[in-house]
């Protein structure tokens, strides 16, 4: 129904005193809806769910401004699965997550990882976002999702990219909003402060999952037989700390830092006043941090390999 009057609404609702509306975008006039049941039933509580930002945000913006709490919800985070199954198993899927991601309808699919991930990317990826924004080449979309999934956690040029995919550069930096939006890829911008031939303007693009990015190109090959072996373990990471650092409400700012000299740090989080420079090896074979960086920011280091990995992932 279409722009449901009060009493309409009050029929609908009845004695309830919790509603819960999932996948809200999807329903027309839904922001005039949520507004008349905020400002006439003062005693109902509201629970609005959608899949993708772009479309919940801008349908509920304007109405229920000041008046709202926002959450989001990623996929499975290390801890929370940690503390559902235990230390001991959870340590012993490490490899299984790299490869297949925290998604709870994968993870509750043990032995059919890749037939769910393929009905997620199929159903979410080339439907859903294509649906709910204004792509209207989903062929640009695919070959844009390959070219980020094979360049995840390297520097990405948008003009680079134009060329590869045949787009220009403003559709390029659209698509990857939209890609932002959905919560599939997310980016993370260098960190310049004081150092004269640091770099400025890149920026690196991860995925939320690795089980949706290995999808994307195919491979669930195990690790010993992979080249992108480091780039799935940074991956996951950056993606776990990301997630408990907006539930934790951190207030976190997150980098990465990379000179001409192509001296780097993988992570970079400042927090507090504090500067701290991280960097990601699945094994830690004397790795030292760049010397530059720790002097310039008087930062804190650290190397997070498969040891230790523990308390990046579950921040304190």
């Amino acid at each position: 129904m279409q722009s449901p009057t009060t009493e309409q609404i009050r029929t609908f609702i009845g004695d309830y005193k919790y509603i819960f509306l999932d996948e809200a975008q999807r329903i027309s006039g839904i922001d005039l809806t949520l507004k008349i049941i905020t400002d006439q039933f003062k005693e109902v509580q509201l629970f609005v769910s959608g899949s993708s930002s772009f479309d919940l945000g801008n349908e509920l913006n304007e109405p229920l401004t000041g008046r709202k709490w926002e959450y989001e919800l990623f996929p499975i985070s290390w801890e929370e699965y940690e503390n559902k199954i235990g230390f001991i198993k959870s340590e012993q899927q490490i490899e299984n997550r790299l490869l297949y991601g925290f998604y709870p309808e994968v993870i509750n699919n043990q032995g059919k990882e890749r037939e769910t991930l393929k009905n997620l990317v199929n159903s979410y990826l080339y439907r859903d976002i294509l649906a709910f924004s204004d792509i209207r080449k989903p062929e640009i979309l695919e070959k844009l999702l390959q070219a980020l999934a094979l360049q995840m956690g390297s520097e990405v040029n948008y003009n680079e990219l134009s060329q590869l995919i045949g787009i220009n550069k403003i559709t390029v930096q659209k698509y990857i909003d939209i890609l932002e939006k959905g919560y599939i890829v997310f980016r993370l911008n260098s960190f310049s402060r004081n150092i004269r031939n640091e770099i400025k303007q890149n920026r690196k693009i991860y995925f939320y999952d690795n089980g949706i990015r290995n999808m994307i190109i195919g491979n669930f090959n195990q690790l010993d037989l992979r080249v992108d072996k480091g780039a799935l373990w940074e991956n996951f990471l950056v993606s776990e700390r990301i997630k408990q650092n907006l539930y934790k409400d951190t207030f976190a700012k997150m980098y990465f830092w990379r000179t001409k000299q192509q001296q780097e740090i993988d992570f970079v989080e400042e927090k507090n006043g504090q500067i701290f420079g991280f960097e990601f090896k699945w094994n830690n074979k004397n790795t030292k941090l760049s010397h530059a960086f720790i002097e310039a920011y008087k930062a804190e280091g650290q190397v997070i390999d498969r040891k230790n990995f523990r308390e990046f992932v579950v921040v304190k």
